[in-house]
C-alpha cells in the first residue's frame, strides 16, 4: 500500500470540465488539495473559461481556449494558481470554476402566478399570465460570480430561469399602466412591449454580468374569473352599438328590457310600479315607455324611426304586430 500511495502521488492530474453539462453555467472542479498540487495540465475546452478564486476573492479569469501545462506557461492566470498553490493547507481555500461561454438559446419562461393590474381602460380588474421564450450569455463571469454564485459549488440554468422571471412581472405591470393599454390591444402590441421589456432586460441583467441576447413575449391568457369580466363588458359594448345604431342609449334599452320583463311577469313584481312613482300596472308603464320611445316628431329622421322600431323588434321588446302597427302609423303620419 505505501508504494502504490507513493506512485499515485506522483501521477499527474488534469484539470478540465469533462463532461461538460448543458443546464450548468458555473462549475467548482472538485479537486482536493493534492490533487491541484499534482496537477500538470490544465484544459479549457471550447465555449469554456475558468475562474480562479482565492481566499473568497476573484484572483484571475482565463477566457482562451487551450491545454495550459501549469508548471511552465507563463501567463497571469497560471502564475496566480501556482503561487497560491504553495499555501495549500484546505480545499476551501482555492477553487476554481469552470464557466460556460457559449450563448444559452430558447429558455422558456412563463409568469408563475397570474400578475394582478386594473384595467386603465374598462376599469375591470384582470389577472393574466404570459409566457415566451429568451436567450443570454455570460458576458462578464466575475461579475456574475460575485453578485450571484458567492461559494455555491454550480449554477444552473434552472437557477438564472428564475431570476429573470421574478422580474418580469413587474416590468409587464409597469408598461400596462404607463402606456393605459387596455386588454384587448395587448396581443396586437405583442411586438412593442417585447421591445420594451427586453431593453429594460439588458440594462438590469449587464449589471449581473450577463448578456440578454434575445427575449420574447409570445402570448397571454385570462384567469376565469377575468375571462367572465370581460364576456361582460363585451356584451355590455356590443349591446350599446346596437342601442346607438337604432337611435337609443345603452340605459334607454335597459330601460324597456327590464319593464318588459316585469310586464310579463307583473304577479311576482307586487309594489314595483308604485316604487317607480307611477301609480300605473307594469303593463301600462312598458306601453307608456314605448310610446315615448317609438313616438314620431315632425323632426324625426324616417330611416331613424324605423331602426329604432327594428332594434325593439330585435330586442323582443315588441311583438311583429307591434312593429308593423307602429310602423304603419308613422308611415301614415310622414
Amino acid at each position: 500500500m505505501p508504494v502504490l500511495n507513493f506512485f499515485k502521488k506522483q501521477l499527474s492530474t488534469v484539470i478540465e470540465w469533462n463532461p461538460q453539462h448543458a443546464d450548468l453555467l458555473l462549475w467548482k472542479y472538485p479537486a482536493k488539495t493534492d490533487e491541484i498540487k499534482n496537477a500538470s495540465k490544465l484544459i479549457v475546452a471550447p465555449g469554456q473559461g475558468c475562474i480562479l478564486v482565492y481566499e473568497g476573492k476573484v484572483t484571475d479569469v482565463l477566457d482562451q481556449e487551450g491545454t495550459y501545462n501549469i508548471k511552465t506557461d507563463n501567463l497571469p492566470f497560471i502564475t496566480s494558481l501556482l503561487k497560491v498553490m504553495q499555501f495549500f493547507e484546505s480545499e476551501h481555500k482555492v477553487g476554481l470554476y469552470f464557466y460556460r461561454k457559449s450563448e444559452v438559446l430558447n429558455q422558456s419562461w412563463g409568469t408563475s402566478s397570474p400578475i394582478k393590474y386594473v384595467d386603465a381602460v374598462y376599469k375591470i380588474p384582470v389577472k393574466m399570465s404570459a409566457f415566451g421564450n429568451f436567450s443570454y450569455q455570460l458576458a462578464n463571469p466575475q461579475k456574475l460570480f460575485a453578485e450571484i454564485v458567492g461559494a455555491a459549488k454550480s449554477y444552473n440554468t434552472e437557477a438564472f430561469r428564475d431570476i429573470i422571471q421574478s422580474r418580469i412581472p413587474q416590468l409587464l405591470i409597469t408598461y400596462l399602466a404607463t402606456n393605459k393599454l387596455p386588454y384587448t390591444e395587448i396581443d396586437t402590441q405583442l411586438n412593442t412591449i417585447t421591445a420594451e421589456m427586453r431593453g429594460q432586460l439588458i440594462s438590469e441583467f449587464e449589471k449581473l454580468g450577463v448578456r440578454i441576447t434575445d427575449f420574447r413575449l409570445e402570448g397571454n391568457s385570462f384567469d376565469a374569473e377575468t375571462e367572465e369580466r370581460i364576456g361582460r363588458v363585451a356584451d355590455v359594448t356590443v349591446d350599446a352599438m346596437a342601442a346607438a345604431e337604432g337611435g337609443l342609449s345603452y340605459a334607454q334599452l335597459e330601460k324597456l328590457r327590464a319593464l318588459r320583463d316585469a310586464a310579463r311577469n307583473e304577479s311576482g313584481v307586487a309594489g314595483a310600479g308604485a316604487a317607480l312613482g307611477a301609480g300605473l300596472s307594469m303593463g301600462n308603464l312598458f306601453s307608456q315607455s314605448i310610446d315615448d320611445v317609438t313616438a314620431p316628431t315632425k323632426a324625426s329622421d324616417p330611416i331613424e324611426q324605423l331602426q329604432k322600431l327594428k332594434l325593439l323588434l330585435d330586442e323582443n321588446i315588441i311583438t311583429q304586430e307591434e312593429f308593423d302597427q307602429k310602423k304603419k302609423e308613422y308611415l301614415e303620419n310622414l
